[in-house]
């Protein structure tokens, strides 16, 4: 099962498909595209990011972007895959709406992945089948339709990472200022290489930044931007053909 809804227009994709693995190039727009990549199988699969294992058990879910390399050699077995781009729906610009950057996706953390158990399983099955409908109804609306069922994902998906994620001495406020800083970190870390830099951007002090970080796991701020510049140089060594004296 494929489906895809594309303006020409405005360069826009939506992608749904359940064989992620054997149907992604059938697309016709793949690059620069995030993914909720969904295990619905019973077993668990094997998965491979940035060259770094990952294993995917049953009703778990994780979200890739364009940043990440992801390889399916190691799984025979069917994943199922959403995939869209910024002009269907950028999630910076309606982060208001959804508040998952630096949760779901552009985070300087592990790979964030979260397990749909019995109490919400109905409810992510039931718009698996909505979801599937809606691409059988091409009229005018479709793309609104369907961009308000990615929204729907998006936000059942960040509810659950807030709670299975984060832990919960966490006032929602500290919950924003460490997405927040996670997803500066990801758009400023070839220029800012200082925890001040982002604090300023998020009107705290260092200080501040370091007591919630070390609330929050054990890596300090400082720690996330230097794992975030050695994360993109070891991407370059293995994705890219650029030397490593060019790369360093």
């Amino acid at each position: 099962m494929k489906y895809e809804y594309r303006d020409s227009k405005l360069g826009a994709i939506m992608g749904f498909t359940d064989d992620l693995k054997n149907t992604l190039n059938d697309f016709s727009i793949t690059q620069n595209t995030i993914k909720f990549l969904w295990n619905r199988n019973d077993v668990t699969i094997q998965l491979a990011v940035d060259n770094i294992p990952v294993e995917l058990a049953p009703n778990q879910l994780m979200t890739v972007t364009y940043l990440h390399h992801v390889s399916f050699k190691e799984t025979t077995l069917p994943v199922t895959g959403i995939l869209f781009n910024r002009p269907f729906y950028c999630i910076a610009d309606h982060d208001s709406e959804v508040s998952c950057n630096g949760i779901l996706f552009f985070g300087t953390q592990d790979i964030p992945i979260i397990t749909i158990d019995a109490s919400h399983k109905r409810k992510f099955e039931l718009w698996h089948e909505v979801f599937a409908e809606e691409f059988g109804t091409p009229d005018t609306i479709q793309g609104d339709m369907l961009q308000m069922l990615l929204k729907r994902l998006i936000i059942m998906s960040t509810r659950l990472a807030k709670e299975q994620l984060i832990v919960k001495t966490l006032n929602n406020e500290q919950i924003d200022t460490i997405r927040k800083f996670n997803f500066l970190v990801d758009l400023h870390y070839k220029t800012k290489r200082k925890v001040s830099d982002y604090a300023e951007l998020l009107f705290k002090s260092p200080k501040t930044l370091s007591n919630l970080f070390s609330i929050y796991n054990q890596k300090p701020p400082q720690q996330i931007i230097l794992d975030r510049v050695a994360l993109e140089a070891k991407r370059m060594m293995h994705f890219t053909e650029k030397q490593n004296q060019k790369i360093a």
